[in-house]
């Protein structure tokens, strides 16, 4: 394919790339290219907000190109402080291990696994001495780190800012030195961090990768990035009918976004669609119908998705039990005299992102126990036989004790 009409694809979608004429320039080799990703296994699962991106890569394969995922199981131990306004967690080995090795099965739902390499991070991070990574810290000045907008905010603030949170970009930047990446993408939240990459291979005297920034995806609350922590995901290996009933509760506004970054519908099709509902002549709920059937049809097959409409359509209009509800096993750690705090089980079972949210959601009338709703934020609840907990119209989860 011609160089202009790998540029028209590669753009599709994007934000920013920087700069134009140097991808144009590499393309015009006729090369395969390396194409970067760098992920910490951060969570066990990966949600429709890391699609984006995989998406973006899988364009990439489809030309022709190489993608390095790199699995940061060295990174994930220091914590990437992008948007955060404290210090980020730092996870354990087992919890990293944990991690990657899920991360390593779900991308492979997208990529192609003939034109994907993966490595670790740590095969050369864990060799760096002490004097290689004072010398790598020589390379980037304090001033500099403070650009960024989050050490920046942290900074006026007086809020803390510890020192290996400094060290993070540089050794995300140093892995693009490690790998001689040709382009790397990422979302629009780690631009300086891709940008390092690129400066650090000019100090080892390598050509400087290109950057490819994408937008971030809000979540099914339409205000937040999607994050499983917020409880706003639809994760990638979700039961059927969760991923169909989870996108139905999308805001309308998001459709449109939705369909551009997610799906490969032609843009003068989406378009199209754009038009037709805001002409009326076409139901959000129909278009999004058609959404969560593509997700499906993607994620399992064709059959399973016209069950889970199906399922979904019992479930809404008629009231019906989900056939397939997902099961959490509650710890007695978390059960105090043989009961639990309503609202502490909520954010155990994945139900609710905190406690005080658990409050606002019974408060306003959105959570039942065996289809009887309760109303009391203060109810402690004996778990001796297994209970369903429902939140909203379609979130569903069978829970007992270990």
């Amino acid at each position: 394919m011609n160089t202009e009409k790998q540029l028209e694809i590669i753009k599709r979608g994007i934000v920013e790339l920087i700069p134009e004429n140097e991808l144009r320039g590499k393309l015009k080799k006729g090369k395969s290219l390396k194409v970067k990703w760098g992920a910490d296994p951060s969570a066990p699962d990966i949600h429709l907000g890391h699609t984006v991106i995989l998406r973006k890569l899988k364009a990439f394969q489809d030309l022709g190109h190489e993608v390095i995922f790199i699995i940061g199981d060295f990174t994930a131990m220091i914590g990437d402080p992008s948007g955060k306004d404290i210090t980020r967690r730092q996870l354990s080995r087992e919890e990293i291990k944990k991690n990657a090795k899920t991360y390593k099965e779900q991308v492979f739902k997208i990529l192609d696994p003939k034109k994907t390499k993966v490595v670790y991070n740590s095969a050369w991070l864990k060799k760096l001495k002490l004097d290689d990574v004072i010398n790598l810290a020589g390379k980037y000045t304090v001033a500099r780190m403070l650009e960024r907008d989050d050490f920046m905010s942290r900074f006026e603030k007086e809020r803390p800012i510890s020192i290996h949170e400094f060290l993070y970009p540089l050794i995300q930047g140093y892995d693009s030195v490690q790998v001689k990446a040709d382009v790397e993408v990422g979302g629009t939240d780690q631009k300086f961090n891709l940008l390092v990459g690129r400066e650090l291979q000019r100090e080892f005297n390598e050509e400087p990768q290109v950057i490819l920034t994408m937008p971030l995806l809000e979540g099914t609350d339409g205000v937040q990035k999607m994050s499983k922590s917020l409880g706003n995901y639809i994760g990638i290996t979700e039961p059927a009918s969760q991923i169909f009933g989870k996108t139905m509760s999308i805001p309308d506004l998001l459709l449109i976004k939705y369909y551009e970054l997610l799906t490969h519908l032609p843009e003068n099709e989406i378009k199209s669609m754009k038009e037709d509902i805001d002409r009326g002549k076409l139901n959000p709920r129909d278009a999004k119908a058609r959404l969560a059937k593509i997700f499906v049809t993607e994620f399992y097959d064709e059959k399973q998705a016209h069950a889970a409409e199906g399922e979904f359509e019992a479930v809404f209009k008629e009231g019906k039990l989900p056939q397939e509800i997902p099961l959490k096993l509650i710890s007695k750690k978390d059960i105090e005299k043989g009961k639990i705090w309503i609202c502490k089980l909520l954010v155990v079972a994945g139900l609710s992102p905190s406690t005080s949210e658990s409050k606002r959601l019974i408060v306003q009338g959105g959570v039942s126990i065996d289809g009887e709703k309760i109303n009391d934020d203060k109810l402690k609840l004996k778990l001796d036989s297994e209970k369903i907990i429902q939140v909203g119209k379609r979130r569903f989860v069978r829970v007992k004790t270990k």
